[in-house]
This record gives structure tokens, C-alpha cells and sequence, in this order.
């Protein structure tokens, strides 16, 4: 489609241009016939002191004269009508361009939208990647995977705010402040293991972190890659230890408030023996 526009722009360009060339050699062969005509006619045969002949020049060179001033005048009044056209982007309207160009662009931009859709692939499936037109379309389950270990670390009900520039343990180090630092590749429910106490069980007893770390470890070092379900399983493993994490933060920071608006007398110290044993195993 396109190389047929361009021959079709090339071949008026070309005819444009045969057009004019033809026209300037029949301009300039008739006023040589007619000044030669003028000259064979008059009595001395020649073109000094011929009023014939200047009539025909100077016919002809008006003629120049007046297409040169109104191929001018046009160029002129186009390059204002362009100069009008404010340089900043803005929506067109119906109203701003004539009914022709404004119904060709809607013409193309139709194409254009049409091509666009079916190009989209609707029945390809990459391995590690979410079916087109599925909830996880355009989503690869090994990135996703492990972008959600620093996700751990971040709680958006905290106030203020945690830093994006926390590792990736912030959370567990807000529950227990003496809990081990992450390393790179560390598993998952080695890491995490002081906080079992605090995530829950599925119906068959494992803990929700065991299948966490499986689906972390899989992502890192799997030369496969994750299939759909195993992804699932691993972002619901994830979203629930979050889940599980917020809630005991925020007890936690209730807790904390209760305790400090309350007389000395009245603080209670047993909700406190976990956290005390669980820093006690963290340092040993």
C-alpha cells in the first residue's frame, strides 16, 4: 500500500513537471514564431526598428511579468496562511480542517486502529509469560516473582512513609529489630523463619512461607520457567505474608499507643514475651 502511494506521488510529480517543461517550450516557440513572423513581414526583413516585433516581445514579456507576480503573490499568502497555524499541540476538531481532509483522516486513523488491533496477538503463548487477554497478559512470572521480596519490605499503612532506599527486610526488622539482615540469595523461609510464629498455615499444616520460598527459589534458579499456576501460587503466598505482616505491625503499633496513654501500673508485659524470646533466638 505504501510503495503503491509513492509510485502514484512520483508519477503526478513527474507529470507536474513534463506539464510545465512542455509549457514553457510551446511559450518560448510561439513568441519566436510570431517575433520571426514579424520580421519576415515588415519591408527591411529585420527586427531594428520593428514595431511589430517589440509588440511581441513586450507582449510576451508582460505575460512573464504577471505570472511571475502572481506565482509570488500565492507563495506569499500561503506562507502567512501557514504561519498562521499555532505551533502547539491541540486537538482538531469537524470544524477546524474542510469536510475532505477531515474525513480522510478519520479514514486512516481507522486503518490505522484496525491494523494495530489485529496485529495484537490473541492465540500465542510465551513460556514465563502471561496469556494475551488474561489478567496476566504482558507480565513475566519470573521478574514478578522476585520483585516481590523487596515488596515485603514496604507497608503502605506505616506513617510515615518507608523509604524505597530500606533493604528488602524492613518489615520483619519494624517487627523484630534484631532480625538477621537479607542476603542475596538466601532462602526465603531461612530468612524469615522468626516470623512463622506470626504467618499462617494452610489446611494441611505447611506454612504459607514454605510455598513462598518454593516459588522464590524456582524464579531464581530454575532453568524453566514458572508456569501460570506455580506464579499464582507464589503471589498469594506473598500477598498473604504481607497481609499477615501489616496486621501484626499494626497491632503492634496499637499496642504501643494503648501503652503509653496508660499509667505505669497498668502496663501488661505478656503480650511482649513472644517478641523478647523471638530477639533473644535472633541474636543467638
Amino acid at each position: 500500500m505504501l510503495s503503491f502511494r509513492r509510485l502514484q506521488r512520483t508519477f503526478t510529480d513527474s507529470l507536474y513537471f513534463l506539464f510545465i517543461l512542455v509549457l514553457l517550450c510551446a511559450f518560448g516557440l510561439s513568441c519566436t514564431a510570431l517575433i520571426s513572423q514579424a520580421i519576415r513581414s515588415s519591408p527591411r526583413r529585420t527586427w531594428r526598428n520593428n514595431f511589430n516585433a517589440v509588440i511581441v516581445w513586450a507582449s510576451y514579456l508582460a505575460v512573464v511579468l504577471v505570472g511571475l507576480i502572481i506565482f509570488a503573490k500565492r507563495k506569499f499568502a500561503t506562507y502567512q496562511r501557514m504561519s498562521r497555524i499555532s505551533k502547539m499541540y491541540r486537538t482538531l476538531g469537524r470544524n477546524d480542517l474542510p469536510k475532505k481532509v477531515h474525513a480522510y483522516v478519520t479514514e486512516e486513523y481507522a486503518r490505522a486502529c484496525l491494523t494495530a488491533h489485529s496485529s495484537l496477538p490473541s492465540d500465542i503463548y510465551h513460556e514465563g509469560w502471561g496469556r494475551p487477554g488474561s489478567r496476566y497478559a504482558g507480565i513475566r512470572f519470573r521478574r514478578a516473582l522476585l520483585d516481590t521480596i523487596p515488596k515485603i519490605g514496604t507497608s503502605p499503612t506505616l506513617s510515615p512513609p518507608l523509604s524505597s532506599q530500606h533493604s528488602a527486610d524492613v518489615l520483619a526488622h519494624l517487627i523484630i529489630p534484631s532480625h538477621p539482615t537479607l542476603k542475596p540469595h538466601a532462602h526465603m523461609i531461612h530468612h524469615f523463619r522468626f516470623l512463622l510464629p506470626f504467618l499462617q498455615d494452610d489446611e494441611d499444616g505447611i506454612p504459607i512461607l514454605h510455598y513462598y520460598d518454593s516459588a522464590v527459589q524456582l524464579a531464581r534458579n530454575s532453568t524453566r520457567e514458572p508456569t501460570e499456576k506455580e506464579f499464582e501460587l507464589g503471589m498469594d503466598a506473598a500477598e498473604e505474608i504481607m497481609r499477615s505482616l501489616h496486621e501484626v505491625l499494626l497491632g503492634l503499633q496499637e499496642d504501643s499507643t494503648t501503652q503509653l496513654s496508660a499509667p505505669l501500673t497498668m502496663f501488661d508485659d505478656a503480650p511482649l514475651t513472644i517478641f523478647d524470646d523471638l530477639d533473644s533466638l535472633s541474636k543467638a
